[in-house]
């Protein structure tokens, strides 16, 4: 009986189907311009975190900011390159549709297939483009395809180093003037604690006080940046 209720039902036309899947990336891209510029917006209020930590000579909390920045930064090139391959998928699908025109249905296309494989190993895109894969395979755009594991084979040395440089880049970039008067800043406070002989407890208790909130800060940042980056 399902068999027979599927046979009545009228099968979709070939040209909408493929706008159907146009409108669907346009809106996948417009998702993407949303979140790099949540990412973008989050980032200033980093950047001002950092120069308020170099300031009081926290460096400690300014690099582990930094490194935030630089793990934002990565994840927004990333939706930069998913978005040019949406895009690059929805052109193919136009030209497809002339093509649907003429035959009166959909051919295969080589260069699609490989589009969303790539978009498929992508965190971001992975659950949105194994749907994508599905309707195009019943559809007849693709193959039937695996999705293969993300290459894991660099490094982990060198990806290390390379983040070391750019957690530097950033920290000279946001606070280069402040970074450079740190050394100058931390003797002061050196002779500042040479004179000060004795401190009492209450002091005491207002600086493990005030370390555990710049500790509370930095992880409610960490926590909105990976919000706004998921």
């Amino acid at each position: 009986m399902e068999k027979v209720k599927n046979m009545l039902l009228p099968k979709p036309n070939p040209q909408q189907q493929l706008r159907d899947w146009q409108r669907k990336l346009r809106q996948e891209c417009r998702n993407i311009e949303r979140q790099i510029r949540d990412v973008q917006k989050e980032e200033k209020s980093v950047q001002k975190a950092i120069r308020d930590a170099a300031k009081r000579n926290d460096m400690v909390s300014a690099k582990a900011l930094a490194k935030e920045i630089v793990t934002s930064r990565r994840a927004v090139n990333r939706l930069h390159e998913n978005k040019a391959q949406m895009n690059s998928i929805s052109m193919h699908l136009g030209e497809s549709i002339a093509i649907a025109r003429t035959v009166g249905h959909i051919s295969k296309s080589a260069e699609v297939m490989k589009l969303v494989n790539n978009l498929m190993k992508a965190p971001q895109m992975a659950v949105t483009m194994q749907e994508f894969s599905k309707e195009m395979t019943k559809a007849g755009v693709i193959e039937e395809m695996v999705n293969d594991a993300v290459d894991g084979a660099l490094d982990s040395e060198d990806i290390e180093e390379e983040t070391e440089e750019e957690v530097d880049k950033v920290l000279t970039e946001i606070a280069g003037e402040t970074a450079a008067q740190l050394p100058v800043a931390a003797r002061k406070e050196k002779t500042k604690q040479t004179i000060r002989t004795t401190a009492t407890t209450s002091q005491q208790e207002d600086a493990i006080a005030e370390g555990a909130d710049d500790e509370e800060e930095l992880e409610e940042i960490r926590a909105r940046l990976a919000k706004v980056r998921s």
